[in-house]
């Protein structure tokens, strides 16, 4: 573990350099601290896979006052208890077709058939380990190797709303219209970004998440009914 400045106004409190349970736990940890016991002169903080960065007032505090008291912070968060009730989201997916273009290419570079990387990309339970790149983008941990392929060479200018992608070891899901490079298998109904909601993002850091496949049929009655999931 370590920490180290970015920029003159923040301290990057580092748990790990690679991606796991423990040092997302690390994050958690420190993330629930700042929220219940905010350090004077401390901004915001953004957590990710493995770090916490802490923005400070450096009007207030030099980075020597702001890693120490940082430093405090972890010692004690390692007492606290995170939310017992882990929430696992079920989110359907339609896949391939329209709504999963690249679904062959990914098949065809595992050597395996399309039915195949569906069923092993909906067997498994994912972690959400962080929101980002577009508002309520998760990052999820746990997709199997079996079914990784790379980022594609020219992206996307414009991915639907939904559309669930690969990029290497990683999936997840687009929640908003934007330009990607991911490798597209398939697309949900649900949103996951509400702006009109509160809070405005379906998912949050240490959600377990099942995908469920789905009919081009079942798809249309989901958007029917709206996007209510189970959790």
């Amino acid at each position: 573990m370590r920490y180290f400045p970015l920029g003159d106004s923040a301290v990057v409190v580092e748990f790990d350099t690679l991606i796991g349970q423990a040092a997302h736990e690390q994050v958690r940890l420190l993330s629930h601290y700042l929220d219940e016991q905010p350090i004077q002169g401390m901004i915001e903080y953004v957590p990710s896979y493995t770090t916490v960065t802490v923005f400070y007032n450096p009007g207030l505090l030099r980075f020597d006052e702001a890693q120490a008291r940082l430093e405090i912070a972890v010692a004690q968060s390692l007492h606290m208890k995170l939310e017992c009730n882990i929430r696992t989201v079920d989110i359907p997916v339609c896949y391939g077709g329209s709504f999963g273009p690249d679904l062959n290419e990914v098949a065809a570079i595992n050597q395996l058939s399309p039915d195949e990387v569906v069923h092993i990309h909906s067997s498994g339970e994912y972690i959400v380990y962080l929101l980002g790149f577009a508002p309520g983008f998760p990052f999820l941990g746990g997709m199997s190797k079996r079914i990784a392929a790379p980022r594609r060479s020219t992206p996307r200018l414009a991915i639907p709303s939904g559309t669930v992608g690969i990029a290497g070891m990683q999936t997840g899901v687009y929640p908003i219209v934007t330009p990607g490079g991911w490798q597209l298998i398939g697309r949900t109904p649900v949103p996951l970004f509400r702006p009109d909601m509160n809070p405005p993002t379906l998912l949050r850091a240490g959600d377990r998440i099942r995908f469920l496949p789905i009919t081009e049929e079942e798809y249309a009655k989901w958007e029917e009914r709206g996007s209510c999931v189970s959790g």
